[in-house]
């Protein structure tokens, strides 16, 4: 793989001038295209590499998990004359898409890194579920990507546009694009975001379509597909984060299908996805304003109206909560870190003589 390879991956010259002091000593850039059991498979220049994680960089994620090499990462290696190949730090990433993690805790999991457009896969065969689909767009807004949504299996409803019009409504701001993977209408709006040397990641639920997409957009069965269950559940059928070069310029991250999707930013992923109430907002007697039961509540007067639907404002209350809670945790736990610290500071200084207990 020519270095212009390494441009097609989206390799430019930010990410050129990040890895200059890993060039002078001899390393090699690379993206990471897929991560388990502890090793990277990567795209370098010189070809696909399996890698390992070296001591220093394990250090740096076991301090902090989302300091981890993950696909999409622009990584520095270091190619041992016997053949083998470690990651000795990741470059910064441009955009990441980071979800809380399934246990709870405070702190998140990037699911894919320096990606340009995040698109918001949901399948017409059954009713969207908006608030997941608003759950799922301020997780993009909030990476720093591009969010778009793309509606799959058009072919097999016959209001494809009215459900579209709804869509729209959830999600201002994003382009919304309708296809089908059984006739092939609506694949080459997609076009614009596959070009060489951008990134285009699919988020969704299991079952709406991504791998057969994903399938299309590469050329092959390069990823497993499932039918969809009786109960029009999806099936589970990609298990892993990976990076795919595609044919025609620019690359894929395809994920697995989210059953849960908890939100860790600041919340002006949110604030993207409600532009609408955001300006309603505006014109609030209170700067401070619930919208619940407030005297002179713009929002609420929008509801009762007939102007905003109810669960939007719905949705947009529970998200909000829930970022707040998020930052309870955040702060609980940083909190509890430093206490922790200090207790060792206090064992390492008495036990130096310094000061009698």
């Amino acid at each position: 793989m020519p270095q212009s390879a390494l441009v097609a991956l989206g390799w430019d010259e930010d990410f050129a001038a990040s890895f200059a002091p890993y060039a002078v000593t001899g390393h090699l850039p690379a993206r990471v295209a897929r991560v388990d059991r502890g090793a990277c498979d990567l795209l370098p220049s010189s070809g696909p590499t399996r890698a390992s994680v070296d001591g220093g960089m394990l250090a740096v994620a076991a301090a902090d998990p989302l300091a981890a090499p993950c696909t999409g990462d622009w990584a520095a290696v270091w190619a041992w004359p016997d053949g083998r190949a470690t990651v000795a730090a990741v470059l910064p990433r441009r955009t990441a898409v980071v979800r809380a993690e399934a246990s709870g805790t405070s702190r998140g999991q990037v699911l894919a890194a320096n990606v340009d457009t995040v698109a918001v896969v949901v399948s017409l065969a059954a009713e969207p579920d908006l608030g997941r689909l608003e759950r799922l767009l301020a997780l993009a807004w909030e990476s720093g990507a591009r969010p778009i949504v793309v509606l799959t299996k058009s072919d097999l409803v016959s209001d494809a546009a009215v459900v579209r019009d709804e869509v729209v409504a959830a999600a201002p701001g994003a382009e919304v694009l309708t296809l089908s993977a059984v006739t092939g209408d609506g694949y080459a709006a997609l076009a614009p975001y596959i070009t060489a040397g951008r990134t285009l990641a699919l988020v969704g639920t299991s079952g709406v379509g991504k791998s057969t997409l994903a399938n299309r957009l590469v050329g092959h069965s390069l990823l497993a597909t499932a039918e969809i269950r009786g109960d029009g559940k999806g099936r589970h059928t990609t298990t892993h984060r990976e990076l795919v070069p595609l044919p025609d310029g620019g690359v894929l991250v395809d994920t697995p299908g989210l059953r849960g999707v908890g939100l860790t930013g600041a919340g002006e992923g949110v604030e993207r996805v409600f532009t609408d109430i955001e300006e309603l907002a505006g014109d609030c007697r209170f700067a401070d304003c619930g919208h619940e039961q407030e005297p002179g509540c713009a929002v609420t007067a929008a509801v009762e109206a007939g102007e905003l639907a109810e669960r939007r404002l719905t949705s947009y209350r529970k998200l909000l909560r829930e970022v707040a809670w998020q930052h309870a945790r955040t702060d609980a736990r940083l909190q509890a870190e430093r206490r922790r610290e200090w207790k060792a500071r206090g064992k390492a200084v008495r036990a130096a003589g310094v000061i009698r207990p």
